[in-house]
């Protein structure tokens, strides 16, 4: 007698597949033999007494044990160690006491929880922000869910499941996230067969969805990124001597510019020099005239002057204290293209 219900197991674990004899003898002295889709693809064979290893199927030398402290009572349970991929499938439980015999059938299901999801925010989108749910390793084929703060199960713009070299499954799934809706969601990953699943969640600020210039979005959209990348690190700093002799060589042959900060562009928290050619971080905000051009938000300035052709460059000096950071940008977004620049501190 085997169970009714098949026999779930993760991979890597060690299960016992369950059998014993109805009504209840001892199986000391008869065969037992555990063995896959033919009789002689032998799982564990038990026979006059001891285990008999001669027929053995080659995956499972090493891993398999007859649990014979229950032998008297009937009990012909097996125990298969470290489970794999491989090991999925059905078993039979068949044993002989001279001639007579008799086999029960089970089946064993084997999954393996996978990674964390992993969110990002990819682009701009639609009117609204692309956020991308990634993860792997999971068996068998997951099941993935956007849900809200309130649990709600949210559309999918996407999703795309593959089958690695491992055997086990990669998954990604993506959805468009519009401003003051769903901002506040979770990635939600389930095996159906272990009933486990892995979240994660994210919160879209109002911040980072467009307002005046597209480029802005998908600078926010980097800003919030919640994961760097080590490699990406290392591939910089290999890089650092490269971009020196490049800067060296633009130097040479690059006419200089002479940049004058635009303050009716800058954020209140940004104190200009009376002559326009230096800004620092202030401590608290100005009481500055509200310009359609002023930034509000980031602390940012413009640059006044513009050019349409030609190379140039412009030299900045830095005092960054502590974990502050700055950008120089071009301003892409106004029709004079290349005609300003954009400092953010």
């Amino acid at each position: 007698m085997g169970p009714d219900h098949p026999v779930t197991a993760m991979v890597g674990e060690n299960i016992v597949l369950p059998c014993h004899l109805s009504p209840r003898m001892s199986a000391e002295n008869m065969e037992v033999r555990w063995f896959r889709s033919e009789f002689t693809s032998v799982v564990h064979q038990y026979q006059e007494g001891k285990d008999q290893y001669g027929e053995q199927m080659r995956d499972y030398h090493g891993r398999t044990e007859l649990l014979k402290a229950g032998i008297t009572d009937g009990n012909v349970s097996l125990q298969i160690l470290n489970i794999s991929r491989s090991d999925e499938g059905q078993y039979s439980c068949f044993v002989q006491d001279g001639p007579f015999y008799e086999e029960a059938l089970l089946e064993l299901k084997v999954a393996v929880l996978g990674s964390n999801p992993l969110i990002s925010v990819e682009s701009h989108q639609d009117g609204g922000i692309r956020v991308v749910c990634q993860s792997a390793g999971w068996y068998p084929e997951p099941k993935v869910l956007w849900r809200d703060l309130r649990g709600q199960e949210l559309p999918s713009l996407s999703e795309a499941k593959s089958l690695g070299d491992s055997g086990l499954f990669e998954t990604e799934n993506s959805i468009i996230i519009k401003e003051h809706s769903n901002q506040n969601l979770s990635c939600w990953i389930r095996n159906t067969v272990l009933n486990q699943e892995k979240e994660s969640t994210v919160y879209i600020a109002d911040s980072f969805f467009p307002r005046v210039n597209p480029w802005m979005v998908a600078l926010s959209a980097i800003l919030v990124v919640l994961f760097v990348s080590i490699g990406l690190t290392v591939y910089l700093f290999k890089i650092k001597d490269a971009l020196q002799r490049e800067l060296d060589w633009r130097r040479n042959i690059i006419c200089p510019v002479n940049v004058t900060l635009d303050p009716d562009t800058a954020n209140p928290i940004l104190v200009l020099s009376e002559d326009g050619k230096s800004v620092r971080r202030g401590d608290t905000r100005q009481r500055l005239p509200d310009n359609p051009e002023r930034f509000d938000y980031w602390a940012c300035v413009l640059g006044c002057e513009g050019f349409t052709s030609g190379r140039h460059c412009w030299e900045v000096e830095l005092q960054v204290l502590g974990a502050a950071s700055w950008d120089l940008l071009p301003n892409l977004g106004r029709q004079e293209s290349w005609s300003r620049y954009l400092l953010h501190l």
